[in-house]
């Protein structure tokens, strides 16, 4: 496992994404938004996703499908969005791009250092989201709204802005963990589960993103 082999591989990972979520925005725009693929892309990344955290052997296939079954989600959950909201995906993309780069930055100029304490921290943060998120899910099923996830409030606004907050810092124990793999020689295949976990992050901190965008739309 290299730093380079890993990067190669995450930016393969996010061409196959992109070019799967350009074909179903393109289909949305010949007002053929096909439904069934969005639904198939979120079922079907998730059982990808399962498959490669259980079993990292299988990445450099598993990776890749997940990369174009989440751009398939993707690209017609951004489409709606941008029907709703002219503008939202752009800035969203540019913003998880640029969170990216200026993470990136800070971990290898060591402005932030993955230490036990701090990766012991984000890991109970994304735990407690993570728990947030499927009670509003279980909820939904009786017809009950969690307000702290889905109102344009203010409470709902810095709820927010702190799931962005920490899915961004996720992406620092990316980057640790691919570093830690190419020093300690981990097998090949580790370039892509690392590349794996790099999209996860980047997925969620898109979407995110776009939740929080669209939660300021509303209040304006």
């Amino acid at each position: 496992m290299t730093i380079t082999g890993t990067v190669n591989k995450t930016a393969m990972s996010l061409a196959v994404l992109m070019v799967a979520a350009m074909y179903v925005w393109g289909k949305g725009a010949q007002g053929q938004l096909p439904m069934f693929w969005v639904w198939g892309g979120v079922i079907g990344g998730f059982v990808m996703a399962l498959a490669t955290a259980f079993k990292p052997v299988w990445a450099p296939y598993t990776t890749p499908l997940y990369a174009a079954l989440e751009g398939l989600a993707l690209g017609g959950i951004s489409y709606v969005f941008e029907q709703t909201y002219p503008g939202i995906v752009a800035q969203a993309v540019f913003l998880t791009f640029g969170t990216l780069g200026a993470l990136l930055f800070a971990y290898r100029s060591g402005l932030i250092r993955a230490t036990e304490n701090f990766k012991l921290g984000v890991f109970a943060a994304t735990g407690g989201i993570g728990l947030v998120y499927l009670l509003s899910f279980v909820l939904g099923f009786f017809g009950i709204s969690v307000p702290l996830i889905h109102s344009s409030g203010t409470f709902g606004i810095l709820f927010s802005m702190f799931v962005v907050v920490i899915a961004a810092l996720n992406l620092v124990l990316d980057f640790d963990f691919i570093e830690q793999g190419a020093e300690r020689g981990a097998p090949k295949y580790m370039e892509w589960y690392g590349a794996f976990g790099l999209l996860v992050t980047l997925v969620w901190l898109y979407l995110e993103i776009l939740r929080l965008l669209t939660k300021l739309q509303r209040r304006d």
